[in-house]
């Protein structure tokens, strides 16, 4: 019985290891490559949960300032019966979607239920798309 038991268990390894390891060689596809990429989508995205709550876009605008840079605004508004402070960045990107310029984080504290047109430029004339993200303040 005790050579059966000795026999058994490395037959059963050898069969487990063949059917679950299947090896393969060569490149692999990338996989949920549209999974959480909103950045490269959006133009305003909101970085928490807070943030989603608390915080939403009444409107976007993009104009071109006269040396060339691109300049974004974005009308804020605090959806709470609260005062709260966000953070607000804008990632300009060249035509393929690359990052080519990041704005400093800045504070903005917006009252209960006010909005609020913030501004930002792109220090460099490269930058045609842009993604404006907000977070909570900590």
């Amino acid at each position: 019985m005790k050579t059966m038991k000795l026999f058994i268990l490395p037959l059963l390894i050898a069969v487990a290891t063949q059917m679950g390891c299947a090896s393969r060689e060569g490149a692999y596809e990338p996989q949920n490559t549209t999974k959480f990429d909103l950045e490269n989508r959006a133009n305003f995205v909101l970085m928490d949960p807070g943030a989603q709550r608390s915080v939403s876009a009444s409107g976007l605008q993009v104009r071109k300032l006269n040396d060339g840079r691109t300049e974004v605004a974005a009308n804020l508004r605090n959806r709470e019966n609260r005062r709260i402070q966000v953070q607000v960045n804008c990632e300009f990107k060249d035509e393929q979607g690359f990052t080519i310029d990041s704005s400093p984080w800045q504070n903005v504290i917006l009252t209960e239920n006010e909005q609020q047109t913030v501004r930002i430029a792109a220090l460099s004339p490269q930058a045609t798309k842009y993604t404006i993200r907000v977070r909570e303040a900590r």
